[in-house]
């Protein structure tokens, strides 16, 4: 908790519309009337914790009724809101046992093989679950995962009917020969969504048999987003480039104006936060050239994935390619981390609005400029004198112009 939280105490000094303090109490109100130590329920997840690796706590996320409370692209579709979304989400109880990552080789915990079973599910699987201790309310966030309530060690539990599988996924699960990227493209490529993808990656249900392992949910989102914008990639290197295109648009507090110019692929994005607090907050940034980066992208995390799968989206789907600098601007309607599946459902969004096209370079800038001064009081010169794809671009239009001298 920040210390100005303490000192406003819910007066809003922050200039946030809703406080998280106040939101936290409400729905540790809810969890504390409503949970039980033995239940049944319906578990539409599994998260897998990183502390402690190779040794992992791994989860059944349950609630007693299931009310879309994992489901962020029907939140994004409906427009669920913050506050939806976390009292949602309070009431999912992390019921965990203990793992090593090697232990999904075989088949000798119980547990692991129920919570493949559910990850494989394409509805909430019911379940009878017991646990060691009534759950207390805990409000767990994370910048990359949706956050979730209670954590409370598993005693027993089970499954209670035969798993809804899809018989696409089944297959590929059953072949051990197939390589964990190239099973989570072709089942992309059939119409399962990354959200679902995620969940069979973290429990070890894809790849070769001697290599299948336990992956945390953190890093599993960041390895799914990752691999299917490869793949995507792979296509729109071959094609035409774009012109001077600007898309703008954003999802609950996350802003994206996104710059295509005609060049081959590289990607760049600067993150910031606008809010009318009385600081200012630096920017991060990361990029990639025509052919990739080989390291994580440091300081924008999973954003820097999860937006640039959007992007990768969009272009494979226009059959073009181009130079994108991705601008994320934050303000204080987001007032509350719900994971990397915001920044990749805002990144969608603007890209499904209607681009501005422009004759030039400078006059696509000077657009920029003027719309973040507008919308967020924000001078995107701080921003733009510091990205290397356009620093890039004048370095390559300098040599360009020498050698036709």
């Amino acid at each position: 908790m920040d210390i100005k939280c303490l000192q406003c105490k819910g007066r809003h000094f922050c200039g946030r519309s809703f406080c998280p303090i106040q939101v936290k109490i409400a729905s540790q109100k809810k969890v504390n009337q409503g949970a039980k130590q033995d239940y049944f329920g319906e578990a539409p997840n599994v998260f897998v914790g990183h502390y402690g690796y190779p040794n992992l706590n791994v989860g059944f996320l349950n609630v007693e009724e299931y009310a879309q409370h994992d489901d962020p692209l029907l939140w994004s579709k409906e427009g669920y809101d913050i506050n939806r979304i976390i009292s949602l989400r309070s009431e999912l109880i992390n019921s965990n046992f203990k793992v090593e990552i090697r232990d999904v080789r075989g088949n000798n915990n119980k547990y692991l093989e129920m919570g493949k079973e559910i990850a494989m599910a394409s509805e909430p699987v019911d379940v009878e679950v017991n646990l060691e201790k009534k759950p207390h309310f805990s409000l767990n966030f994370s910048q990359d995962t949706a956050p979730y309530g209670p954590r409370v060690k598993l005693k027993k539990a089970e499954i209670t009917e035969n798993p809804k599988i899809p018989a696409k996924v089944e297959k590929v699960v059953d072949d051990i020969d197939l390589k964990a990227n190239d099973a989570v493209n072709l089942l992309y490529e059939k119409g399962f969504d990354e959200h679902y993808l995620t969940k069979l990656f973290s429990v070890g249900n894809l790849g070769v048999k001697t290599q299948r392992k336990i992956v945390p949910t953190r890093w599993s989102i960041t390895a799914v987003d990752d691999s299917l914008c490869k793949n995507l990639l792979n296509g729109i290197r071959e094609c035409p480039e774009t012109g001077y295109l600007a898309y703008f648009g954003g999802h609950l507090g996350n802003y994206y104006l996104i710059l295509f110019f005609p060049d081959v692929w590289s990607y760049e994005l600067f993150e910031t936060y606008v809010g009318n607090a009385d600081y200012a907050w630096p920017f991060a940034t990361d990029h990639e050239g025509h052919n990739g980066r080989k390291d994580y992208a440091d300081n924008t995390a999973g954003g820097y994935y999860a937006a640039r799968l959007a992007i990768a989206e969009k272009l494979s789907e226009i059959r073009r390619q181009g130079s994108c600098l991705c601008l994320r601007f934050i303000t204080n309607e987001y007032w509350a981390p719900l994971g990397v599946w915001v920044v990749r459902e805002a990144t969608r969004k603007a890209m499904k609005a209607k681009p501005l096209e422009f004759g030039s370079k400078e006059l696509m800038l000077n657009y920029a400029k003027q719309l973040v001064k507008r919308k967020f009081g924000y001078e995107l010169d701080n921003i733009l004198g510091k990205s290397v794809l356009l620093r890039q671009m004048k370095t390559q239009r300098k040599l360009k112009n020498y050698i036709s001298q």
